[in-house]
């Protein structure tokens, strides 16, 4: 019993000093840069905090897939901000804004993984669908398509039911299929 606590206290203070660090890095890497905004990089160090933070109550406190989801979002924001700011990668968040709905789909996997404890449709298919809306935004944010969203839009807009669509039978299909085992199994 006693090793348990000890064990327990050990790793509070972990976290504590590990908050600490964090924190003071960040003071030191803004009193550090020239010529990098150190707002923007005050606000992805927030999101990357705000996204361990929510790790911790998903992980210690209330083990809810929807912190998992929060977490792996916002760090994964963070992470891309931080990187932006720091012009390690020479995309501005006005060009890569539709790479939050990549984070969405993939920040999706690991609180479906969690809930579950494996893979499941409920959240693969929406995963999916987010990765590759900002796959498909991406290209008009980066202009690579010849032609403007609305144009696409306005020619393609059959495409999207079609899709909405297949997600919505997909999703049917796996619900219909996990009451079939949940019946067997009463």
């Amino acid at each position: 019993m006693y090793m348990y606590h000890f064990r327990r206290f050990a790793a509070q203070i972990v976290f504590i000093t590990g908050i600490i660090f964090m924190i003071l890095g960040i003071f030191y890497l803004l009193g550090n840069m020239t010529g990098i905004s150190r707002l923007s990089v005050f606000w992805s160090f927030l999101f990357v905090i705000i996204g361990a933070l929510c790790a911790v109550l998903a992980i210690k406190l209330n083990k809810r897939p929807v912190y998992l989801f929060f977490a792996s979002f916002f760090i994964l924001m963070g992470s891309f901000l931080l990187l932006s700011a720091l012009q390690i990668i020479p995309i501005t968040l006005a060009q890569g804004w539709p790479l939050l709905s990549v984070f969405a789909g993939l920040a999706l996997l690991p609180a479906g993984w969690r809930h579950y404890r494996a893979v499941s449709y409920r959240y693969l298919i929406p995963s999916l669908a987010f990765a590759a809306l900002g796959c498909i935004l991406l290209f008009f944010s980066f202009k690579v398509a010849p032609f403007s969203f609305r144009r696409f839009i306005i020619s393609w807009w059959p495409l999207l039911l079609v899709i909405t669509g297949i997600i919505l039978v997909l999703l049917s299909l796996s619900s219909k299929g996990n009451s079939k085992t949940g019946n067997k199994a009463q």
